[in-house]
């Protein structure tokens, strides 16, 4: 296998942990191990007494019986649990995919939606987010790029970066789509429950059929980044297996004190998303008046649905200016170009509790700039 380097996590990897304000997160606020067994009466001592041996590769039965949950129709043995939403992606890549298959992905990506497909060796069509439509996508250009060899169809919504949300009618068609030329569809879930708006909710595409395929994960909706635990939700018994025989020659299973507090968490997972999103709303409403105060410089189309925004610095180099803003006043955010973006957009998180600050410390360097 030949794989490009990840240029987004190669980019954190050199930030993260040595950088005051991370205005670029796309998870949610963390809490504590002991603010997350606060949550039920009783599970500090369940922790306590884990057993460390090895767990079920499959996830363990009371984790997969909560994420069935999070669905309509899906049945625990359905879904299949692994270490991370990334670990997922990897296995389904090559589950599904050969050398000389066609995939469909929607553009601008999380790399790793791209990148693995094109490492198997397949041939990749981006299906392009258009900023003009705000951020939506042309369901007559998905037919257009249909090919004899077309394998799958990747889609992120609610999308990193853009917190663009997929209309029900065009989720509708998408899924309309993969059924009618016997595609796989990989829906990549992992901000669903993070809607502004509850009622713009869409079905999870698992629920829709057995051509489709949910990816979730605790980091992003639930603020549980620390815990690596994702899945995927499947009706698609092929998939399945091929991605559980996979995954013994990866982790093989998943941390057992990980797998608890993931279950304690999908347990209460309406709570954390309800905590979270009032930290996203407030701090968008903060990010709406600052980007008003500097229009001249930033153009910003509202997201509608998760943890960040996508906005555009109108003069100048952005990965010059992201440059120049985490040396000298300590704030980092992410340069659209790490997503192949050439229009100078940037990406925002709004899921950290010190926003605030971080905007503060935003304000006084572009007020320089400007000045």
């Amino acid at each position: 296998m030949n794989i490009s380097p990840f240029k987004l996590e190669r980019y954190f990897a050199r930030y993260e942990f040595n950088t005051e304000f991370l205005l670029c997160s796309s998870d949610c606020e963390a809490m504590s191990i002991a603010d997350l067994l606060a949550f039920e009466e009783g599970a500090v001592e369940k922790f306590q007494n884990i057993w460390l041996g090895y767990s079920e590769s499959q996830g363990s039965p009371a984790l997969r019986r909560e994420i069935s949950g999070v669905y309509e129709s899906i049945q625990p043995d359905e879904i299949l649990v692994h270490t991370g939403a990334e670990e997922a992606i990897f296995l389904f890549m090559h589950a599904v995919l050969q050398n000389g298959d066609h995939v469909i992905v929607h553009t601008p990506c999380y790399q790793s939606l791209a990148e693995v497909a094109k490492s198997i060796g397949c041939e990749v069509s981006p299906w392009r987010a258009r900023e003009a439509a705000g951020w939506g996508l042309d369901m007559d250009e998905l037919r257009r790029l249909l090919r004899p060899n077309t394998k799958a169809v990747i889609v992120n919504t609610p999308h990193n970066p853009t917190g663009y949300l997929m209309s029900r009618t065009d989720f509708e068609l998408v899924n309309r789509f993969a059924q009618e030329n016997d595609l796989l569809l990989f829906f990549d879930e992992v901000y669903r429950e993070s809607e502004y708006d509850p009622a713009m909710r869409l079905p999870a595409a698992c629920d829709m059929g057995g051509y489709a395929v949910s990816l979730g994960v605790t980091s992003k909706t639930y603020g549980l980044a620390g815990l690596r635990i994702g899945w995927i939700a499947t009706k698609n018994e092929t998939v399945y297996e091929r991605m559980a025989s996979l995954k013994d020659y990866t982790t093989i299973c998943n941390s057992a004190p990980s797998e608890f507090l993931a279950e304690v968490a999908m347990r209460n997972r309406k709570q954390l998303a309800e905590r979270n999103l009032g930290i996203i709303k407030h701090n968008l409403k903060i990010m709406d008046e600052f980007f008003e105060r500097h229009a001249n410089l930033f153009s910003w189309i509202r997201p509608v649905a998760g943890s960040m925004g996508f906005p555009k610095l109108l003069r100048g180099d952005i990965e010059e200016f992201c440059d120049t803003l985490v040396r000298q006043a300590g704030v980092l955010l992410l340069p659209g170009t790490l997503y192949e973006d050439t229009q100078n957009h940037f990406r925002v998180g709004l899921g950290r509790k010190n926003l605030p600050q971080a905007v503060e410390r935003f304000e006084d360097f572009v007020s320089n700039i400007v000045h």
